[in-house]
């Protein structure tokens, strides 16, 4: 039986960011009835994965309690049987949210992360993708890298560039990898400098509302303990408000040094795609979109982006929900 995904973000606080989320799962039979309750069409059902957002304060009974509600983008959940279907169905939401962008603004700023990530965008490499996509105006940067050389197999550039972007004719000067023979602390300074010129030479739009950069898609991940970028729980960094980009030497995630954007960069973006498999995973999302109150949130919690968030979870990720 088909099941129909519930998902609503939260009301973010004045301080520092703090989504709440809320998700349940109902048959598909039963759809019908919650789509009347909630006054909303289901304009679409399929048994791999469906997503319902809802706009307002929602409270559910039963299999469906929880109350939430929604002051930046609105959440999306995503469920899918494997990750090969979660993949197929991410490489159709960036190739529309590249057409999109590149018919508004004649670019596509896409922010990449490191993991398994890189994995989950192969069929982008495929028709109709590979042929439809104008690569030519995609523009790349990462959310954080490892202080490492690019050829170095802890590198999140060479990650990407074997898996993805030496696949693809995204020009190389679209391409903005760090300066890894600079230190930690003089990479995250050279990576903002870059940043800032992107933003002046109008490639990154500037969030009028935050005054960061506004990043037209965020491809993340996120770790076992809820890390996403390099902003790890409990971690100073996780509270930097000022920079664009930072350097962090004491990851307790080998390799120790490395930089990141900051969360006003990450929560400034157009569109994030919060993109998590495996079984390893599912305590983490658990907490991040169940039930329980938490007073110490996890990074995955504040990320509340300007635009709209959309989880793509396969069925082990989500099965703790």
């Amino acid at each position: 039986m088909g099941y129909l995904s519930i998902s609503v973000s939260s009301r973010a606080s004045s301080v520092g960011l703090t989504p709440v989320h809320r998700s349940s799962y109902i048959p598909v039979v039963q759809s019908l009835v919650l789509a009347k309750r909630l006054k909303t069409p289901i304009c679409w059902l399929r048994t791999k994965a469906v997503s319902l957002s809802a706009r307002d304060p929602i409270r559910f009974r039963s299999a469906m309690a929880g109350t939430a509600t929604t002051e930046k983008g609105k959440g999306d959940l995503q469920v899918f049987e494997s990750e090969e279907d979660l993949s197929v169905s991410l490489a159709k939401y960036t190739a529309d949210l590249s057409e999109k962008f590149i018919r508004e603004r004649g670019a596509f700023t896409v922010v990449l992360s490191g993991g398994s990530l890189i994995q989950s965008l192969r069929k982008l490499l495929e028709s109709p993708y590979l042929e439809s996509v104008d690569w030519t105006k995609w523009h790349v940067s990462w959310v954080d890298e490892r202080v490492v050389p690019k050829n170095h197999e802890d590198s999140n550039y060479k990650l990407a560039y074997d898996g993805f972007l030496s696949k693809v004719p995204i020009p190389p000067g679209n391409i903005y990898a760090i300066n890894d023979t600079l230190t930690a602390e003089g990479a995250a300074d050279d990576y903002e400098a870059c940043l800032k010129q992107l933003v002046n030479n109008k490639v990154v739009d500037l969030s009028a509302a935050s005054g960061f950069p506004k990043f037209d898609l965020m491809l993340l991940g996120m770790g076992p303990d809820g890390h996403v970028a390099s902003l790890f729980p409990g971690h100073p960094l996780v509270n930097e408000n000022k920079r664009w980009v930072t350097f962090i030497k004491d990851s307790p995630k080998p390799p120790p040094e490395r930089i990141t954007y900051t969360f006003p960069v990450i929560n400034s973006s157009a569109s994030i795609a919060l993109v998590v498999c495996g079984s390893g995973k599912a305590d983490a999302v658990h907490r991040a979109l169940g039930n329980q109150e938490n007073s110490d949130l996890l990074p995955v919690q504040i990320v509340s982006p300007e635009g709209k968030l959309t989880w793509f979870l396969d069925k082990p990720a989500a099965s703790k929900l």
